[in-house]
């Protein structure tokens, strides 16, 4: 086979990719799937999509090398291809934070309200947690808490926060963490701990991006 134009074949390739990332949906799907492999049933649920529709976004995106399927039962069940997914997607956020004045108002309006002061790094937390000097909690629902989480971490999902303050030491400084750096769920946490009192900060991202970065991580023990 000849290939007359190779660079503009490889371009033509190279758009078929960008077009699969092309959708918000398909976007809240790579945060999930980034956290680990989920079957179809379990992604419309999560995304509050017909399951025809998550299926046909999943198909586009599996053609495009995105992701991979395995069947598991009578599931099939997805998962990234790789870490450079992920990589492809926050290099998109990255672009849009810096030059979208849209996702600027976002921000402003919505995000920084709720928290304006700075996350904390990674390395600031990995060595906070090497001396012992903070609780860690997931915020995320349980489901995704088990399929992975940081070392040590509690598990506190926002909608039972309240119900948990008994769990957490208010002479201690508080990290909060969730699906990615714009997690609506970690904002929702720092704010209400903080105005009960709590020391609290959001981690910079989340944990796809934490797995991504080589750290460790844990699963919750098999019920």
């Amino acid at each position: 086979m000849s290939i007359r134009h190779p660079k503009q074949a490889l371009y033509e390739q190279f758009a078929k990719v960008a077009k699969a990332l092309g959708n918000p949906q398909r976007l809240e799907m790579i945060e999930h799937l980034a956290q680990g492999g989920r079957s179809v049933d379990a992604l419309a649920v999560k995304l509050g999509l017909p399951i025809a529709n998550v299926s046909q976004h999943l198909q586009a995106m599996r053609r495009a090398g995105l992701v991979t399927s395995e069947r598991v039962g009578k599931f099939v069940n997805y998962r990234l291809t790789d870490e450079s997914v992920l990589i492809a997607f926050s290099g998109v956020r990255k672009v849009a934070e810096r030059h979208s004045a849209e996702v600027a108002l976002v921000v402003r309006e919505w995000f920084s309200c709720r928290d304006e002061m700075a996350p904390v790094s990674r390395e600031e937390l990995l060595a906070r947690m090497d001396r012992g000097l903070v609780t860690v909690i997931d915020v995320r629902p349980a489901d995704e808490f088990r399929i992975g989480h940081l070392p040590g971490a509690i598990n506190v999902p926002l909608p039972e926060l309240n119900s948990k303050l008994a769990l957490l030491d208010p002479g201690r400084e508080i990290v909060a963490y969730c699906r990615g750096p714009w997690c609506v769920m970690s904002f929702e946490a720092v704010a209400e701990l903080r105005k009960r009192g709590f020391n609290a900060y959001r981690l910079e991202d989340g944990l796809p991006e934490w797995k991504a970065a080589g750290l460790a991580i844990e699963l919750a023990p098999a019920e």
